[in-house]
């Protein structure tokens, strides 16, 4: 079976880091002379805090089935929950974040093939050293080699032709082909640090779900028309 699959993750707070890590982190922004552009480095440093496994969790995960259509969703939080949409074809589910990602192994363990956007170079690299960090095993390697797409394939690779041409965003994708981006219901992935803390976790991972739907929609695109 083939797995498409997506993840939101979140930033710590800055303050929770070790002095060392806040001068590493802000040791190009300290340099700048123009208080403009430092004040600006220094917001950027923060904001990209969700970009780095050593810096931010999981939020969700979510990961779609390609033969039967279903979605599960996993989403941080400490309270335990269960529920399903559209005729319990997406099923939402909150644990820990230990839990998320041993959930997310076992499922990928007897996957054909992963289907992601950029996850060759983000999601998946996250995936492996976050789970590292909490002392999780992965089952599967699926970075062997770029340019192999047996069991992994990734979309942003596909439609930019490995960077022979420019690089654009999921929802710039979706848009060109005309397929519902998560972004038309107004949250992006700059809000989910936001929603996080303001304890709307679930709304994390509806839109994590939205994201795969339409990375499955996009991967339809190259597999009809550019899977030459």
């Amino acid at each position: 079976m083939k797995i498409v699959f997506d993840i939101e993750t979140v930033g710590v707070s800055f303050d929770s880091l070790s002095e060392s890590q806040q001068e590493y982190l802000l040791r190009y922004a300290e340099k700048e002379k123009d208080e403009g552009i430092k004040e600006q480095k220094i917001d950027d440093a923060i904001r990209y805090l969700s970009l780095y496994p050593y810096t931010a969790s999981i939020a969700a995960i979510a990961m779609l089935n390609t033969e039967t259509g279903n979605t599960l969703v996993l989403y941080e939080d400490s309270v335990s929950e269960e529920s399903s949409f559209d005729d319990k074809k997406v099923k939402y589910k909150s644990m820990t974040e230990n839990e998320i990602l041993e959930t997310f192994w076992n499922y990928v363990s007897k996957a054909s093939t992963l289907i992601s956007f950029n996850g060759k170079c983000f999601d998946i690299p996250f995936l492996m050293l976050r789970s590292a960090i909490l002392k999780v095993k992965p089952t599967r390697n699926f970075l062997k080699s770029r340019y192999d797409s047996k069991e992994h394939i990734d979309l942003l690779d596909k439609f930019s032709f490995y960077g022979l041409t420019r690089k654009f965003n999921l929802d710039f994708y979706c848009r060109a082909f005309g397929i519902e981006s998560s972004k038309s219901k107004g949250l992006s992935g700059m809000d989910v640090k936001e929603f996080y803390n303001s304890g709307r976790k679930k709304e994390i991972a509806v839109y994590c779900a939205d994201d795969v739907r339409a990375t499955y929609e996009l991967f339809k695109i190259w597999e009809e028309y550019l899977d030459i």
